[in-house]
């Protein structure tokens, strides 16, 4: 198969039937941002986790396998990016660090984003053994890296109670062979604000993202693929990529909130109420506006 000049992405993450996570959340924003995107589910559930009832089943290691093996049959294999998010075993892993080596044969320019998903607030809502696995095989294959605080200091062993700390743990990740670190979002920053850090070839910026009373699912899966679209789109221009992926998430976030708001004025959001608003924001997508810069760290 001979490759257009169009982007070509394959995504392996997560399905709801309803909502936003995983590829639900990751597709429609590569696609509006003008790449082909083929992807592979790991689970298909009638929502994501935080709903009361959660039906569904998980893709099977051998089921992966065959689809992997059908697209190298069909020579429909080639692929500029390669994303990858939540994964629910160590065996799952195992098997992404491999087809990364047998995508990069095909194409040994790609690039692959790495989104290592195992939790957050100094919680793990993933098996204990998966770590290892991300720390020691996945990461150090990884062109581009977004963890939030916590998972980076997973993958570590450090703990970032400022901002040198966390410039430490960028180094250690970038020592392991990631070219760019992307914090997605850290406790660094006031009551008002997080902050999100990324570094590449001895150029690093942070950036204040606005923090917002309520908790949604999806948001680490929008920005990896955000952010790999942008860099791409960008030349690799980190500081106008971490900019324009704030500004579509910020936009996104606070629209759904104020909408949910608008039907629930007090008390916790639902889940239901609070599910990314996507297709209504498509020309955010296309054309986020920036209103919050980043700053360079010298």
């Amino acid at each position: 198969m001979i490759a257009d000049s169009t982007p070509r992405v394959l995504s392996i993450q997560s399905h709801v039937v309803h909502g936003y996570v995983g590829n639900k959340s990751a597709v429609f924003p590569l696609q509006v941002l003008g790449f082909e995107v083929d992807y592979i589910n790991t689970v298909q559930f009638s929502t994501h986790t935080a709903y009361k009832h959660i039906k569904g089943n998980v893709l099977q290691n051998e089921e992966m396998e065959e689809l992997i093996h059908g697209l190298v049959l069909n020579q429909v294999d080639y692929f500029t990016h390669f994303l990858t998010g939540y994964s629910r075993s160590p065996d799952s892993l195992k098997q992404i660090a491999e087809i990364i080596k047998k995508l990069r044969q095909k194409n040994p320019n790609l690039i692959y984003v790495c989104d290592p998903v195992m939790g957050d607030n100094g919680k793990m809502y993933v098996p204990e053994d998966i770590l290892p696995v991300y720390r020691d095989t996945v990461v150090p294959l990884a062109d581009i890296i977004t963890p939030n605080q916590f998972e980076a200091e997973l993958i570590t062993g450090m703990k970032m109670n400022d901002l040198s700390g966390a410039l430490k743990v960028i180094r250690a990740l970038h020592e392991k062979g990631v070219k760019t670190v992307v914090l997605s979002s850290t406790d660094l920053g006031d009551d008002k604000n997080m902050i999100g850090i990324a570094s590449t070839k001895g150029s690093c910026y942070k950036i204040d993202i606005p923090k917002v009373d309520a908790t949604y699912t999806g948001t680490g899966d929008l920005f990896a693929a955000l952010f790999l679209a942008w860099s791409h789109k960008t030349n690799n221009d980190i500081k106008l990529t971490l900019e324009k992926t704030i500004a579509t998430l910020q936009s996104i976030v606070n629209d759904t909130y104020e909408k949910a708001r608008a039907k629930q004025s007090t008390g916790k959001i639902p889940p239901a109420l609070i599910e990314l608003r996507l297709v209504q924001n498509k020309s955010i997508i296309e054309d986020p506006k920036i209103t919050i810069h980043a700053v360079e760290i010298k």
